[in-house]
């Protein structure tokens, strides 16, 4: 019934509602996304910070949620998979946190692992 638009005019859109969208071209599942997560971005976020961030992963069905609890109390982003995009969404946060960083290279290190 409704067709899907392609992600260069659904872009803008998700930038303004506070969601980024990556094409999975590999494509990875939910859980080859936790996988690597869990495995190599705590690494990869630490040494572009030049810091020592603890981060945590939870994965229910086709969401991945991540939080940094040592910095920011409840979850900061979550990722929801499809086969063929993955959206980042930035969850509303307490206090005054500057996530942009932190969610630049979790763009970049997504775009590595799935563009």
């Amino acid at each position: 019934m409704y067709e899907q638009l392609p992600l260069q005019f659904l872009a803008p859109f998700l930038a303004m509602i506070g969601m980024t969208a990556i094409k999975n071209v590999q494509p990875l599942s939910p859980e080859a996304v936790f996988d690597l997560l869990k495995v190599e971005f705590s690494d990869y976020i630490n040494n572009a910070l030049g810091s020592n961030l603890s981060v945590e992963f939870a994965h229910v069905a086709d969401i991945v949620n991540i939080s940094f609890p040592e910095v920011i109390e409840g979850t900061v982003f979550s990722l929801i998979i499809s086969d063929d995009e993955i959206e980042i969404s930035k969850n509303e946060t307490e206090g005054d946190y500057n996530t942009d960083l932190l969610e630049q290279h979790l763009n970049e290190f997504l775009v590595v692992k799935a563009g």
